[in-house]
């Protein structure tokens, strides 16, 4: 999870170990290095260090063979680096891992207090790399942990923001990783609109408008306006990629927002028609837009935001907070 300072992360783990049904090859006839390192996303040289330096190694030995891991190891290995992404010390998450005794433990729950690994980036590695192995699982606590702790804004700017800068440099630089993206959006969406449900008593009697212009289909950062709006107990609509100008019209004259905003990353998308031709109200919704897609705009058109923070202070005001 995200932390601004150096702090104390408690680990409250609580992993389902299924013995008669996930562990059943393992108990059969135990797993080699290879087949370990897969099912942990992790590299088999990696399993080599863990075992060399911090006694967690495969258990199983039998003569003419090469020794295996049995049930008992798999799971201390999965708390190993589950803690380790935290952001926990090898050697203590080691000596965690090492306090498990027995495999039919059908839960295991831990709680250990460690020394937090400061740091935007080092935060982001984390993310990134439970992102590469799959790990819906702690890549979703973690960002629900961060909108909990720091909000949406928070989490947004200083977590999520450079974890999908560095998802797309890695797909740029590599031409693999598409798959990460997508599982990272729908993870980061489902989270948002939780925090958007939450919203039992909003503050405006009359919604926000939120909507991507033109052909515009990346609306993750709108899902991010509309979460932060809802912490501030601000309604809004979401009207979703490639918005029509007719849809935004009808919306608009049915329920006379006081602010609307649209946002387009690609400056052809950024038609001011959309601004234009919008419906006069009496009194009249304040205009905003966001993303690269508009700047240069003229500040008579609308008014400009340069960043996610911005918005919602924009819309505030617009609403009355």
């Amino acid at each position: 999870m995200w932390f601004r300072v150096v702090g104390t992360l408690v680990v409250r783990e609580h992993y389902p170990v299924t013995a008669t049904a996930d562990l059943v090859p393992v108990l059969d006839q135990g797993l080699t290095v290879a087949s370990v390192a897969r099912r942990l996303g992790v590299a088999p040289s990696t399993l080599r260090t863990w075992d060399r330096r911090y006694g967690l190694g495969p258990s199983e030995h039998r003569s003419g063979q090469h020794r295996r891991y049995n049930a008992l190891d798999i799971v201390r290995l999965t708390l190993m680096r589950k803690l380790v992404i935290s952001g926990v010390t090898p050697a203590s998450a080691a000596q965690a891992a090492l306090q498990i005794t027995s495999p039919s433990e059908m839960d295991i729950s831990r709680e250990v207090n460690f020394p937090l690994a400061s740091g935007q980036q080092a935060t982001s590695n984390q993310l990134f790399a439970a992102a590469q192995s799959f790990d819906e699982e702690y890549v979703e606590r973690a960002i629900r942990n961060s909108i909990k702790d720091f909000g949406v804004v928070a989490t947004w700017d200083d977590l999520l923001v450079p974890l999908l800068t560095r998802v797309g440099k890695e797909w740029e630089r590599t031409g693999s990783g598409i798959e990460i993206e997508h599982l990272l959006t729908e993870l980061i969406k489902r989270v948002l609109s939780d925090t958007v449900s939450r919203l039992a008593s909003p503050i405006d009697t009359r919604p926000v408008l939120l909507a991507c212009v033109g052909e515009e289909i990346h609306s993750l950062p709108l899902r991010a306006l509309e979460a932060a709006l809802a912490e501030r107990g601000i309604d809004s609509r979401f009207m979703g990629a490639r918005t029509p100008q007719i849809a935004i019209n009808e919306f608009v004259r049915r329920c006379a927002p006081p602010a609307i905003f649209l946002w387009a990353q690609l400056q052809s998308n950024a038609d001011l028609a959309f601004i234009h031709e919008l419906p006069v109200l009496r009194p009249k919704s304040r205009i905003m837009v966001g993303g690269p897609g508009w700047v240069g705009i003229s500040k008579e058109c609308a008014v400009q935001t340069l960043s996610l923070s911005d918005a919602v202070e924009e819309i505030s005001r617009a609403v009355g907070i």
